[in-house]
């Protein structure tokens, strides 16, 4: 175990960053606990999550999920940097009060939205919202219109994503239920689990659990991850329950104690990620799983490591109405001794796709 204030090198960071993502060893786990282990899972492709776990769980079946969205055990709605993500109920309920700063100031800062509704009478514009979508789960393109009915002078959509923006609205099935397909439709989060949202709104356990399955990370990581202001002053309030390292650049990174450190030697097998996947997205300094010239991986579609590293990525189809093609481009030569065991886990993985239908792979050109 590292030292308090000891240096730790990148391959160390890759190998903590992966064992605490379940990707250095397919892991026995309830889908229940990973999701939650993993503090949500990226879900704006409703397969994502469920490639997520494959990538992570032995033995996990796209079944196990899809039931607990169907039984409204997990749900999707806006969260860390007020994007979709999966949680379990009890994170819903737990960290959309927390997230919801940022999720607001995402909505004025960054959207054109809040301005385009300027002047609205905010408090009633929600109550509306909220007893529309309580009534029945609607779409955007629905909840504008009827919006609209009520505020005339403002913009139908706009009205529709501030409300989206600014109440804690899920997604109902069959929208993320694996082989089933429908429109986001949308109802508030406490009228679908039927229990109000926490009151605590304080990051603090928020923070210790992103340490818990991201770190050791700076506040800048953090922010990152969690789209927060004000995350260095936390840390700083959590200091005397926290470890510290430092990276490669001097950097001051914070850990929870007793969190896996893997020898940085551990072997680390290839292993494909969904679109979007918080492994890669959820450090202000990505170097610990991409090389520089791949660390802006923002737009990627599906990606896959090897040895630990981001290496290339992949894409699945649809082969007529009965197949499944998935196409795996390297950004760099892979090397021979790590060559057969990613072609098997391509091999796994459109078998996991394709769900009982023929599938094929094919390597592109680097």
């Amino acid at each position: 175990m590292a030292k308090r204030g000891e240096a730790i090198g990148r391959r160390a960071l890759n190998r903590a960053l992966l064992g605490r993502q379940l990707l250095l060893e397919r892991t026995r786990m309830p889908a229940s606990k990973a999701v939650e282990h993993l503090v949500g899972m990226q879900a704006q492709v409703p397969r994502d999550p469920y490639v997520g776990l494959w990538s992570r769980l032995d033995g996990f079946r796209a079944e196990e999920l899809a039931r607990m969205i169907a039984s409204r055990k997990a749900v999707r709605l806006g969260l860390m940097r007020a994007t979709l993500h999966l949680v379990s109920a009890r994170d819903c309920i737990a960290l959309r009060p927390v997230m919801q700063p940022a999720i607001t100031r995402t909505l004025h800062q960054s959207s054109p939205f809040g301005k385009a509704v300027s002047g609205v009478d905010m408090k009633k514009l929600l109550a509306v919202g909220r007893k529309l979508v309580e009534e029945r789960p609607l779409s955007n393109a629905e909840l504008g219109p009827l919006l609209k009915e009520r505020f005339p002078e403002y913009d139908a959509a706009s009205l529709a994503q501030v409300v989206c923006y600014t109440l804690p609205l899920v997604q109902v099935p069959p929208r993320g239920v694996w082989g089933s397909s429908g429109r986001p439709m949308r109802t508030t989060a406490e009228h679908w689990l039927g229990r109000p949202l926490a009151q605590e709104t304080a990051p603090d356990k928020a923070i210790r659990r992103y340490l818990a399955a991201f770190g050791p990370a700076s506040p800048s990581d953090v922010r990152t991850w969690s789209g927060l202001r004000g995350v260095a002053e936390v840390m700083e309030r959590l200091r005397p329950r926290l470890r510290t390292f430092r990276d490669e650049s001097g950097r001051e990174l914070f850990d929870v104690p007793g969190a896996p450190m893997p020898d940085p030697d551990t072997p680390a097998p290839p292993r494909f990620l969904p679109e979007y996947d918080n492994a890669l997205l959820s450090h202000a300094d990505r170097s610990r799983i991409a090389d520089v010239n791949y660390a802006d991986v923002r737009f990627l579609r599906g990606s896959f490591l090897v040895d630990g590293f981001l290496r290339g990525t992949w894409n699945a189809e649809r082969a007529g109405t009965d197949g499944m093609s998935l196409l795996v481009v390297p950004f760099v030569r892979v090397p021979k001794r790590h060559r057969a065991a990613l072609e098997e886990e391509a091999e796994r993985l459109v078998e996991f796709l394709a769900d009982g239908r023929p599938g094929a792979v094919r390597f592109g050109s680097p």
